[in-house]
């Protein structure tokens, strides 16, 4: 499954410190209320380092993202270990992947929802906040030590405030990563870029040139022919020029708003300037015949048979497409072609690596705060999500059984064990046979984690993006209830208007010289009361904190 961008989450005096910095922003510590009663099964010196374990056997319930590629057993070793080390057993509300957003929100609105909501996005949030039926789970961060600590040492406050609603709190815990793991990129033939004597493309403007050069070397080629256009228009290639331009995200990732560091506000996306030179850049492509105009529609499937039939040299990837589908299909086509993914070219916006260093994470049950065993759960949640020790285990599973460590303590999968291919032919796999590896349970983390089993070619890629300064996150804007569901309304038809126009002016259907005429039909559909509402509750939230 591809993952989008939204796309990746000590001592006691540190663990104060973090508390400090944490709870400023409006946050109520739970040491204010009386949890006298919701202790049973809580440890009662759980802090970073420590292993959880709770004092009696305990049971929460959880929504179980049911993945097609490791179907849920119950015989798993995950689970049993689990239960060994943390005395814990959980019980899987099991839903289907392709179900999931839809099942959780029945089950949030009926009021059955499980204790434990994972596989969240942060802007899944905001539907469920107005009702009371989700936990702000910032009331209870001193109950985090190992959540908490992550955020002080990895400096995640500024990204952690980007989650706070209106009422100054915020409902979601994150994945949480200390650096910001980016995935997509462009694949090139290198074989070609070989044979025609040029370097791998740093920049946007060096990725033109090198197609110029493909496609004067090959006149009937389309050089650049891209897939994840559904369901938005070139998806990802427009998510990923939307970063080097500066902007907070398009394509497939489509934000309304981008911020203006200089002018200190923010500005509707689909109408910057910068924006309008994207479609420029991606226009003068098109009409040179560079980039496939099909680009923007085609299907994955049919991108692919263009490429391995040497109809394009380059084309949109992470590391799983580039090992799964494009080397498979050029073997199968042309056995000496050669192809892997290069850095995300640079852009107007400089050396950034654009990836956030939050991902999906955890929601909680409103209910939950009424059992006797509140603090045991909230212990339980921090140690396997945000402790060291728990991250390793849900990502690696038990030493001597699905991993072995060297004399220097490096970890790799036990030799009958494979896990994307690290060890082709071994008879068991961490996910399907054991449980690990598991979306549900492992996610964020320390790169070393992160990137457990990522190719060296992987890692290297990682490595050139991490040496880039991360990007910025935005400053908060928490509307309440009725700005949300205001602009709820608004957003559908500008987003939707967004995509016809930049369909229109990159494949040359509109020219250029009607931009501010499709800037006035934006504010047709109240573009500009969308950015001063959206600018006022920034200002809102800056006067508060």
């Amino acid at each position: 499954m591809f993952r989008r961008s939204w796309r990746h989450a000590a001592a006691a005096a540190a663990v104060l410190l973090a508390l400090g910095s944490v709870t400023a922003c409006g946050d109520d510590s739970s040491d204010s209320e009386d949890l006298s009663e919701n202790r049973a099964g809580a440890m009662e010196n759980y802090a970073v380092g420590t292993q959880f374990k709770a004092t009696e056997p305990l049971s929460f319930s959880v929504l179980y993202n049911n993945h097609p590629n490791y179907p849920l057993k119950e015989d798993w070793l995950f689970w049993t270990e689990l239960k060994s080390r943390t005395n814990v057993s959980l019980e899987k509300v099991a839903v289907p992947l392709s179900d999931y957003n839809q099942k959780r929100s029945l089950l949030i609105g009926a009021g059955d929802a499980p204790l434990l909501i994972p596989k969240t996005y942060p802007p899944d949030v905001h539907a469920y906040v107005s009702s009371g039926a989700i936990l702000p789970v910032s009331d209870y961060l001193d109950l985090m030590p190992n959540f908490k600590d992550k955020i002080e040492k990895w400096n995640l406050k500024p990204e952690i405030d980007t989650l706070r609603q209106q009422d100054g709190k915020f409902y979601l815990l994150p994945g949480l990563h200390e650096k910001p793991w980016h995935e997509y990129s462009l694949a090139v033939r290198t074989d070609i870029l070989e044979e025609l004597n040029l370097q791998v493309p740093k920049t946007w403007d060096e990725v033109y040139t090198m197609l110029k050069a493909m496609k004067a070397a090959y006149p009937d080629v389309y050089p650049f022919s891209d897939r994840f256009s559904q369901p938005n228009p070139a998806g990802n290639l427009l998510n990923m020029l939307a970063a080097s331009y500066g902007l907070a995200g398009a394509g497939w990732n489509f934000q309304h708003v981008s911020w203006n560091d200089q002018a200190q506000q923010f500005e509707y996306t689909g109408a910057t300037e910068q924006y309008k030179q994207m479609l420029q850049y991606l226009n003068k492509l098109v009409s040179e015949k560079l980039l496939d105009p099909e680009s923007f529609t085609q299907t994955d499937d049919l991108a692919r048979q263009k490429l391995a039939n040497s109809k394009s040299f380059v084309i949109s990837s992470n590391a799983q497409t580039l090992v799964n589908d494009y080397r498979p299909d050029l073997a199968a086509t042309n056995p000496k072609a050669k192809i892997t993914k290069i850095p995300l070219p640079i852009g107007p916006a400089g050396e950034i690596n654009p990836a956030s260093r939050l991902e999906n994470g955890m929601m909680i049950s409103s209910k939950a705060r009424d059992s006797k065993n509140f603090v045991a759960m909230m212990q339980f949640v921090d140690w396997l999500w945000y402790a060291d020790e728990g991250q390793e285990f849900a990502k690696w599973g038990v030493e001597g059984t699905t991993f072995v460590k060297d004399a220097g303590g490096k970890k790799t999968l036990a030799p009958d064990v494979d896990m994307v291919g690290l060890n082709p032919g071994a008879p068991k796999h961490l996910q399907k046979d054991f449980g690990f590896g598991n979306g549900v349970f492992a996610y964020g983390g320390k790169p070393e984690l992160v990137q457990a089993f990522f190719s060296p070619e992987e890692q290297e890629f990682q490595q050139v993006m991490n040496a880039r300064a991360p990007k910025s996150p935005p400053p908060p804007y928490p509307l309440n209830d009725e700005e949300r569901e205001q602009v709820s309304l608004w957003e559908t038809p500008l987003k939707d208007h967004v995509y016809q126009a930049t369909l229109q002016f990159v494949l040359g259907q509109r020219d250029f010289a009607e931009w501010d005429a499709y800037v006035a039909e934006l504010k047709s559909k109240n573009m500009d009361a969308y950015l001063e509402l959206v600018n006022e509750a920034h200002k809102r939230y800056q006067e508060k904190n």
